[in-house]
């Protein structure tokens, strides 16, 4: 931790702002195995850009894809940038196979941090749990089971809300 000697100090002033959420300092190492052993004991990440990825590809792979985590970049007085964690996936751009969970999860995240519309997030979170719920899986989640396409996964949570 010598080498983040700034950074700490940093966080730990910063943190002062934020009395509701409880500051622990750990290696990154620890933190992954954390993560892994128990992920709903996190509820607040803050890491640099570096240990950032590896956490966040991480968690990702707890929800058992990419396509699953929603992303903020957000600024103080809310306002921000919201994507799919994954990024854009130009590779499987226009072939169907896309999961589309992230971005409709990031835009519900936008519509409760940005907007504080958290009637619309919950009705668009709570179509994805139960979409979910009744076994619709895209290419990337569908065990074996046939996989809905990006579209159709996108619509099935639109008749859910």
């Amino acid at each position: 931790m010598q080498s983040s000697i700034l950074w700490r100090e940093t966080v730990t002033e910063m943190a002062k702002d934020y009395p509701e959420v409880t500051l622990e300092h750990i290696y990154i190492d620890n933190a992954t195995m954390q993560l892994i052993k128990a992920p709903e004991s996190f509820d607040v990440l803050l890491c640099s850009n570096i240990f950032g990825d590896i956490i966040s590809d991480e968690a990702a792979m707890i929800t058992g894809s990419m396509g699953m985590l929603p992303s903020a970049s957000l600024n103080e007085e809310g306002f921000g940038l919201y994507e799919p964690a994954g990024g854009s996936a130009p590779d499987i751009a226009g072939k169907g196979i896309a999961n589309p969970i992230a971005q409709i999860l990031s835009a519900a995240m936008m519509l409760r941090y940005s907007f504080n519309l958290n009637e619309a997030a919950d009705a668009i979170e709570s179509a994805v749990q139960k979409v979910l719920a009744n076994g619709h899986r895209t290419a990337d989640l569908a065990d074996d089971s046939t996989p809905v396409s990006t579209a159709e996964m996108g619509t099935l949570i639109a008749q859910a809300i």
